[in-house]
């Protein structure tokens, strides 16, 4: 057993240089209603991410809700995070399993292919995300999922769907009417003059 349920509002961090300004943003998500969060500045250089990871990890712990760290395994381990995120060209979910343990979450970016989904669950992920769904700014080698892979997903996998891509208020109810356990969200609440006010609309679909 995880410790963590993986559903709800999964918030994923703006690439952002204000660590100030990453923190009280944060809070404010959390204050919305986020459940999980993971942390993801690919622009960052690596003391920077320890700085914002560690930060960021104390906030997550006094809201009792897990932080991931966006590909570093090691990144992960230095700063004892509660798991990691990883994408196809990361390190594999065997190898990062047996480096961070059996209490920590993994999740899997398996983009619209159900395959991988089915190897990412056999290879231990407890999570898998698709997307993504609608058009996004954070990425710009997306690839689209469609709301029949997530319907697929929920009738094949044993593990959470978590849906990523573009989401939104004024979107995020159709995929949580279709199956999501979780949608990950980074533009709609990191870049919004009310980042709780944001996160509580979304989280409230989930109740």
């Amino acid at each position: 057993m995880k410790r963590h349920k993986i559903a709800g509002l999964y918030g994923i961090t703006a690439a952002m240089t204000d660590t100030a300004a990453l923190l009280k943003k944060t809070r404010q998500i959390l204050d919305g209603g986020a459940r999980l969060i993971q942390y993801r500045n690919k622009s960052a250089d690596r003391t920077l991410q320890r700085l914002q990871a560690k930060a960021l990890l104390q906030i997550c712990r006094d809201y009792h809700v897990p932080l991931l760290i966006n590909d570093h395994v090691e990144l992960a381990l230095e700063v004892n995070a509660d798991g990691v995120h990883l994408g196809a060209k990361d390190t594999d979910i065997v190898t990062a399993r047996a480096q961070l343990g059996m209490d920590k979450i993994i999740g899997a970016s398996c983009y619209n292919r159900l395959t991988s989904a089915v190897q990412a669950t056999k290879s231990g992920a407890d999570y898998v995300a698709f997307g993504a769904f609608y058009p996004t700014l954070t990425k710009h080698d997306t690839v689209t999922a469609s709301i029949d892979v997530l319907l697929r997903a929920k009738n094949t996998l044993d593990i959470p769907v978590v849906c990523i891509g573009g989401i939104n208020s004024a979107n995020a109810l159709t995929l949580i009417k279709n199956g999501a356990d979780a949608v990950a969200v980074c533009q709609a609440i990191y870049q919004t003059n009310d980042a709780s006010k944001t996160a509580a609309a979304i989280s409230r679909f989930f109740h």
